[in-house]
């Protein structure tokens, strides 16, 4: 088990200019506005309020990055999917993310957050796509797994998986932030991708 000795909060950058160095891998977390992120973050790094947990989804308009152990950075970029946040605005998150993703050189993987009770919307396929299209590999984690029944984790693994046309090659684990169920299997594919892409 990977052990967190270190996980602080570093910086938010609404622009490219503000990124810290490239001397440690990153790996990004997308997933939509209301999915649980926040508590993802705090869950894995076993750090509670580390990041933020809103009760205004799609409240982070920056990239937010959270240094661990010095060994590698979590990044989480703004939710998508939230109907509130103004369109003008919602271009500004994609050119930012789009920016992130396609020039940043130490960026290793991407944890995709989606919720294990339900279908992923066309806005976690287009994020998986894209993750694809650069050649990044997911992680896809599927959150919220203790309130499905036995019977269903493996009928809506299925289901998510087909829905995104998921790729073998990628990981999934079941999570949940109750139960810290998962968090293991997530610093194993985290800490496998980045010595794979050093």
């Amino acid at each position: 088990m990977y052990t967190i000795k270190k996980a602080e909060f570093m910086l938010c950058a609404a622009w490219s200019s503000q990124w810290p160095d490239e001397s440690l891998p990153e790996v990004v977390m997308a997933g939509r506005s209301n999915v649980g992120k926040s508590s993802f973050i705090n869950t894995v790094t076993n750090v509670q309020g580390l990041a933020k947990v809103s009760s205004t989804p799609g409240k982070t308009r920056t990239l937010n990055f959270f240094n661990i152990n010095d060994e590698v950075r979590l990044v989480d970029v703004p939710g998508y999917g939230y109907a509130k946040v103004p369109k003008k605005m919602l271009e500004q998150f994609s050119e930012m993310i789009d920016n992130y993703l396609r020039n940043r050189k130490n960026l290793k993987a991407m944890i995709l957050i989606v919720d294990y009770r339900h279908k992923p919307k066309d806005d976690d396929v287009t994020m998986y796509d894209y993750a694809k299209h650069f050649g990044i590999p997911v992680i896809v984690v599927a959150t919220k797994e203790d309130k499905l029944k036995r019977n269903e984790l493996v009928k809506n693994e299925k289901l998510i998986k087909e829905t995104l046309d998921f790729d073998p090659s990628d990981h999934f684990v079941r999570f949940s932030s109750l139960k810290k169920k998962g968090v293991r299997e997530v610093w194993d594919c985290i800490l496998e991708l980045c010595e794979e892409r050093s």
